[in-house]
């Protein structure tokens, strides 16, 4: 019942909904107690031959009214206690997405989607459920076993509510034994439904390339061994659910037994009527949704246990990245960037002794060979990444004093692999900026050289990318995403390799298009192909997390550096590219 517990922030919350859905379960259960209790009336009326018409029909009438009000209330409770457990899950999803855009991309690398999924889904839903008809199976099934032992005991008999209640300590005692087997089962069975999404979700992506290895039928007995272990970890749960059932109808069978022995007995020695004894069977059959009750209610608190501990346990991995800044003005894109070093956790230094600065309306080239710390660089400009050993400033403010939100709002940035959602090409330009018009999102498409490659689909902006821009190539991918990051307008423009995938003319071009519309602005360009930082005001080289070399394009063709050696060689194969 802790899980119970646990919620009580959302009970106090949402106490009107609750409230309401209480009184309602109240008034239901006050009114289902009259039906049996006039039809007791009836029989003994009917078996001593004093039943009049106008009685009949009282009865009858009060019944039907008893019915009309009960149907009533029944809707009053399902919307209030259930729109409530909606509202929780809603919640819990819109926190846990929240939680997801803080983490680091360190977070993501111990933390597989599938599972991440799973916790979003298949646990809220459980947790969603305790809230629900968890709170529904407590509340009502007590108020209405209480309600109805009430009526048997005081206004029935007493000994025949005794004898019939024989059968209720075993059945309760089996119903706790069932219930921690379920918890555990249960926890077990989310695990592997984790693992199952997580192999789908990696399995489909991967599609093209485990078909290139001839991969099928290894993927294919991995899969089987992920769904078969998922598969016995539900049976686990569903042999452990499926005693619940039986043994409440045991007991339910056993004390209707009892009480018409009972009964008989005492109305043979003319204690009870043939009408009480037919009220008290009646009230009896209404014990069995308070019994079922108990048993629903201790699988369901045990499925939600489970599932927000598991939600728990996410919640419970604060972000690396605290946002805690205050500063939300608009502010100059002077960056200035102090690195003594930065490590990731338990390694080596990846950066190291590191100073520039890039005043506004400059440009700044980063290049370097593979491993040489120019992805860490960015991610610790755009503050993906933090240390105390680097200070990194933004119109003379640090980092950290700014909110994550207006950070994100002053650099834009286009990764080394653009990610494309399964929409519109308007839309995939427009994702920072919903409200851009037609005319921006073309007058960005046109800048980033996408928008002759657009007009060309049959449905022009309309046209749909499919999942991860599937339908397109690397180079018109990796132009709608520069188009994206040019519709924000921000004040510091990031391109992480962002032309990899376009020929030089294009990216020249491109460059030329950046260069007029962004006057005044700040932009850092990190790229392999050198031909992308000539106009850079600064290039500064990395090697092995250090500036092996810094200066402007010129200077460093001076130079018989790395920087120089590596750009003779790439004038060179285009050279030879172009001969062909």
């Amino acid at each position: 019942m802790s899980v119970l517990l646990k919620l009580a922030w959302f009970f106090r919350q949402e106490w009107r909904r609750y409230g309401m859905a209480s009184l309602a379960l109240v008034g239901v259960g006050l009114l289902t107690m009259i039906p049996p209790w006039m039809i007791g009336h009836i029989v003994d009326s009917l078996a001593d031959g004093t039943v009049t018409r106008p009685a009949l029909y009282r009865r009858v009438g009060t019944i039907a009214v008893a019915a009309v009000g009960s149907y009533i209330l029944r809707v009053v409770w399902r919307i209030a206690l259930f729109g409530a457990s909606f509202k929780l899950a809603n919640q819990l999803r819109r926190k846990l997405f929240m939680h997801f855009t803080l983490q680091p991309p360190g977070f993501y690398q111990k933390m597989t989607t599938g599972d991440l999924m799973a916790r979003a889904t298949n646990d809220i839903r459980a947790v969603e459920m305790t809230a629900g008809e968890a709170v529904l199976a407590l509340f009502d099934g007590a108020f209405t076993g209480l309600l109805v032992l009430v009526m048997m005991t005081v206004f029935i008999s007493w000994p025949l509510t005794l004898v019939a209640l024989i059968p209720w300590p075993i059945v309760g005692y089996f119903m706790w034994r069932f219930g921690r087997q379920l918890h555990a089962s249960f926890k077990d069975a989310q695990a592997r439904f984790s693992d199952l999404n997580d192999d789908v979700q990696e399995s489909i992506s991967a599609l093209r390339l485990t078909r290139a290895f001839g991969r099928e039928s290894a993927e294919q007995e991995q899969f089987n061994q992920i769904a078969t272990a998922a598969s016995q970890a539900n049976m686990d749960v569903a042999r452990t659910d499926s005693k619940y059932d039986p043994a409440i109808q045991l007991g339910i069978g056993f004390s209707f037994f009892l009480s018409v022995a009972g009964g008989a007995f005492l109305i043979y020695h003319g204690r009870l009527t043939l009408g009480q004894l037919t009220s008290f069977t009646l009230y009896l059959g209404y014990m069995i949704w308070p019994m079922f009750a108990i048993g629903w209610l201790l699988n369901l608190v045990e499925r939600g246990q489970a599932a927000y501990q598991r939600i728990e346990e996410l919640l419970a991995m604060k972000p690396d990245i605290a946002d805690e800044g205050n500063i939300a003005d608009s502010l100059n894109p002077d960056l200035s960037m102090n690195i003594d070093r930065f490590a990731y956790e338990n390694g080596n230094d990846i950066l190291k002794n590191i100073q520039v600065g890039l005043p506004a309306g400059h440009m700044l080239g980063i290049v370097g060979h593979t491993g040489s710390g120019k992805s860490t660089l960015v991610n610790l400009l755009l503050r993906l990444n933090e240390s105390p050993h680097a200070a990194i400033t933004l119109g003379g403010y640090p980092l950290s004093q700014l909110s994550l939100d207006n950070l994100r709002a002053h650099i834009a940035t286009v990764p080394q692999t653009p990610f494309l959602f399964s929409t519109t090409i308007a839309e995939n330009i427009a994702l920072a900026k919903p409200e851009a018009t037609q005319a921006e999102i073309e007058q960005a498409a046109k800048t980033a050289q996408i928008h002759d490659d657009i007009i060309r689909f049959p449905d022009g902006y309309q046209t749909p990318v499919g999942e991860r821009g599937v339908t397109l190539s690397g180079g018109q991918k990796q132009r709608i995403a520069i188009a994206r990051a040019l519709l924000l307008d921000a004040p510091v423009l990031v391109l992480d390799d962002a032309l990899s995938a376009v020929d030089v003319k294009t990216e020249q071009s491109i460059l030329r298009h950046l260069r007029e519309v962004r006057r005044g602005k700040s932009t850092v360009m990190v790229c392999h192909r050198l031909s992308a930082v000539e106009t850079a005001h600064e290039i500064i080289v990395l090697h092995q997390g250090g500036i092996a070399e810094r200066g402007s394009h010129n200077e460093l063709l001076k130079e018989d550096g790395w920087y120089r050696k590596t750009y003779d060689y790439q004038q060179l194969e285009q050279t030879v590219e172009e001969g062909r």
